[in-house]
């Protein structure tokens, strides 16, 4: 239980970080799940930091997750 706690703790503290450093976070944890190509990476990397550049700019306006499920849903009801 304790091994769960301080989970729960580090999710919460991860949370409170700007957008770009729970970013690299993500990318560390899933880089620890799954060897990838340096190629691809680098690709994905690539693309991410230009759509945070448009969306910091006001170029495009982000959608949550929950909006685009629902449009998602609503579509093949």
């Amino acid at each position: 239980m304790g091994v769960h706690r301080s989970t729960d703790q580090l999710i919460h503290e991860i949370q409170l970080l700007p957008m770009e450093e729970r970013a690299k976070v993500v990318d560390l944890v899933l880089k620890s799940l799954n060897h990838t190509v340096a190629e691809v990476d680098r690709y994905w990397a690539d693309l991410s930091f230009r759509r945070l550049e448009e969306i910091n700019s006001g170029k495009v306006m982000p959608i949550s997750g929950e909006k685009v499920f629902e449009e998602i849903w609503d579509r093949f009801r």
